[in-house]
């Protein structure tokens, strides 16, 4: 999310730089293939491969905080075709939102002597301790939209100020830079503080924008939740001409709000994340989401794994991986008939970053 390449003519030019959820109990898996993950290019390898990958007994543990909404099941499936793809046994556990239980899961994935671990997203004061006993303990760490608060662990990250950044380019132009606007955001997740760093800045820099209000929730029916909210918010104060909803269940929710209000030529909805249910909420007849700042959320989460599997290995990696977004939009979507990620990244091969953490003994 909770823890994003510029599409066509019609769209801004040549940026290419980079909260996001159905919550189930702990678990834990062996990585397996799935559908919903595209296949991305790899280079061919340049280094043998390491004994113990080649016999499959490396372990790593994916600690999540948050698992359920589009973005979060893609982003696990890229996570577990790149696990397979690696021959590493993928552990996963889900903290269901509850940031102790996460906890929890850290310090059991420390005792179980996992490999490595790689936890995504999380609030910094409570997975904090638990990173420090891992790093303490030598554990190799990936930490995604996450403060993991030592330099020991590798912070993986989305360019999310990018990611703001974009969508409210987008907002700018269609709105002259003037008018209401209703602003969903909940603190305390590192990627929705980092965009709304970008929010603040931009109601300085543009002082005919005015947010009349501010909504949002995250729990295990986010956009059911931010539904509610938006239409209260919207009933409130008639005059909004755009939602900045920088997550997609937020986006969702701002949809399902303005579309029961019937407000759809009034007001437009900037986005970030996408999936492929995302997509189809785009395209969909008389959408009010007409723009998405993002990654792919399952190219991200094959470079979290990808980037473990390196740490394992001994092989040099970077104190940060910061992934460059893309902007998305209606037009795009509909004029190049996307109706899913797999096309998507068809059509923008740069959204895959095969070279990002890249494995130098997985196979071609």
């Amino acid at each position: 999310m909770i823890h994003a390449r510029l599409l066509g003519a019609s769209l801004l030019l040549g940026v290419l730089a980079l909260a996001g959820c159905s919550q189930g109990t702990s678990t834990t898996t062996t990585s397996a293939p799935s559908s919903a993950a595209p296949a991305a290019p790899v280079a061919s390898p340049t280094v043998s491969v390491p004994a113990k990958f080649a016999a499959g007994g490396v372990r790593v543990a994916l600690v999540r905080q948050l698992s359920s909404g589009d973005y979060f099941e893609q982003w696990l499936a890229g996570a577990q075709a790149e696990a397979q793809a690696l021959k590493i046994t993928l552990e996963v556990s889900s903290g269901d939102g509850n940031n102790d239980k996460q906890a929890l899961n850290l310090e059991q994935a420390v005792q179980q002597k996992a490999d490595a671990i790689i936890v995504d997203h999380g609030f910094a004061d409570t997975v904090q301790p638990a990173i420090k006993k891992a790093a303490d303990a030598g554990v190799p760490l990936v930490a995604f939209d996450v403060d993991p608060g030592t330099p020991k662990a590798v912070a993986l990250t989305q360019d999310d100020h990018q990611i703001a950044e974009l969508a409210l380019g987008a907002l700018k132009a269609d709105t002259g830079g003037t008018g209401d606007v209703l602003y969903v955001y909940v603190s305390g997740f590192a990627p929705l503080d980092r965009r709304n760093e970008v929010w603040t800045q931009f109601k300085k820099d543009n002082p005919g924008i005015k947010e009349v209000a501010q909504i949002g929730v995250v729990n295990n029916s986010t956009a059911s939740a931010v539904a509610d909210q938006a239409k209260a918010a919207l009933q409130a104060n008639p005059g909004v001409k755009a939602i900045f909803a920088p997550y997609d269940e937020f986006a969702k929710g701002a949809a399902i709000a303005v579309k029961e209000l019937g407000l759809q030529d009034q007001i437009k909805i900037y986005g970030a994340d996408i999936s492929t249910a995302d997509i189809g909420v785009i395209t969909e007849p008389n959408s009010p989401w007409v723009a998405t700042a993002t990654t792919d959320p399952s190219n991200v989460g094959r470079i979290a794994v990808r980037a473990a599997a390196l740490l394992v290995a001994g092989e040099q990696v970077g104190a940060e991986i910061k992934i460059p977004p893309a902007l998305v939009t209606q037009k795009q979507l509909r004029d190049g008939g996307i109706a899913n990620i797999e096309q998507l990244t068809g059509a923008v091969p740069e959204l895959t970053t095969p070279d990002v953490a890249r494995v130098p003994w997985a196979a071609p």
